[in-house]
């Protein structure tokens, strides 16, 4: 069966790979779609050759059909439409038994510390295969794992309708928060510099505006308050000092963002107005529920932010032409080599 493999040194090459039965609690899934994300491009780049296996696999965000399921499986047939949370946990760490399994100690990321879901056939533990909701295209769930940071990220801010929110990046993940900030009723406002991503997230009805002169338009936008709450997505540090300089006094700062290099923070602004940091990272079920639920309703327009579907044997050119910035978000359509 064909697969999308990272094979070191910036190769990404279609493979056969052997189509296995599934084992004991394992459901085999029939991938229907697989999206591109940031992620993958970093373990292009080479910054995870350290977790992955080679030839790695990549693809962690899909959609499919379930075709077998292994012995003990229950409530999971063949037929089934799903979508996968892909991490699977040790259940016995400290994270773990204080019930927070989405950040185990030992978490084993699908699609980066395994193989992942770019392949025709795909191999999940049972526990974390998702059922999709009655009439969900299988193109729009696969828009399920990053919706799903987006609800954790807002779920973790403690974001209110009414409340005003900074958003500070405007690629994939930060739309989808701002869209998800602004399905639970807040004011949101995005800031990213880059022009064509200013006009697709005004497209998709968001307040989006380049972060240059951001603290005065903060301040104009906030009647001099402050933002209570800003998510950092960008990855850069300039970001963040945005992020940290639009908060109001006891503002959120959610750090989504992964930063490469350790960023400098200015602390005397977070003493001096009492602010709080908060780390979100991925997700939980709950999260991934919610996101299926704001796909199926079209609160989160999976259309509008799925700007091409490729075929997987066309999987290098869908990387390069995201590398370039000329794609936002790209799906990998498994079914066609």
């Amino acid at each position: 069966m064909p697969a999308v493999c990272y094979l070191g040194d910036r190769r990404l090459e279609v493979h056969e790979q052997e189509r296995r039965a599934p084992g004991a609690g394992q459901v085999e899934i029939e991938v229907a779609y697989t999206g591109i994300c940031g992620t993958d491009l970093h373990i292009l780049h080479g910054a995870m050759d350290g977790r992955v296996t080679f030839p790695a696999v990549l693809g962690h965000e899909m959609s499919g059909v379930v075709s077998r399921v292994g012995a003990d499986v229950e409530g999971i047939a063949p037929g089934d439409r799903v979508t996968v949370m892909p991490l699977d946990w040790c259940g016995a760490c400290p994270a773990c038994a204080a019930g927070h399994e989405h950040v185990c100690h030992r978490l084993d990321f699908l699609g980066i510390d395994s193989a992942g879901s770019m392949q025709s056939h795909w191999l999940a533990p049972a526990r974390v295969v998702v059922p999709l909701p009655d009439g969900l295209p299988l193109e729009a769930a696969a828009l399920a794992e990053p919706a799903a940071v987006a609800v954790h990220d807002v779920r973790r801010a403690g974001l209110q309708a009414g409340e005003k929110a900074v958003v500070v990046g405007g690629g994939p993940i930060g739309l989808l928060i701002a869209t998800v900030a602004a399905a639970a009723g807040a004011d949101v406002l995005v800031l990213e510099p880059n022009e064509g991503r200013r006009a697709f997230a005004r497209e998709l009805g968001l307040h989006a505006e380049d972060p240059a002169g951001a603290e005065e338009l903060v301040e104009t936008w906030t009647g001099g308050a402050g933002a209570p709450v800003a998510f950092e997505v960008s990855g850069a540090e300039a970001g963040l000092a945005t992020a940290i300089r639009s908060l109001a006094v006891r503002g959120r700062l959610v750090v989504v963002a992964i930063h490469a290099q350790p960023p400098r923070v200015d602390l005397f602004r977070a003493f001096w107005r009492e602010l709080t940091l908060i780390g979100a990272r991925v997700y939980r079920r709950e999260d991934f529920e919610e996101a299926l639920a704001l796909l199926a309703s079209g609160a989160v327009p999976a259309a509008k932010l799925v700007t091409s579907v490729r075929p997987l044997g066309e999987a290098a050119a869908a990387f390069a032409a995201l590398e370039r910035g000329d794609e936002l978000k790209v799906l990998i359509d498994c079914r066609a080599a």
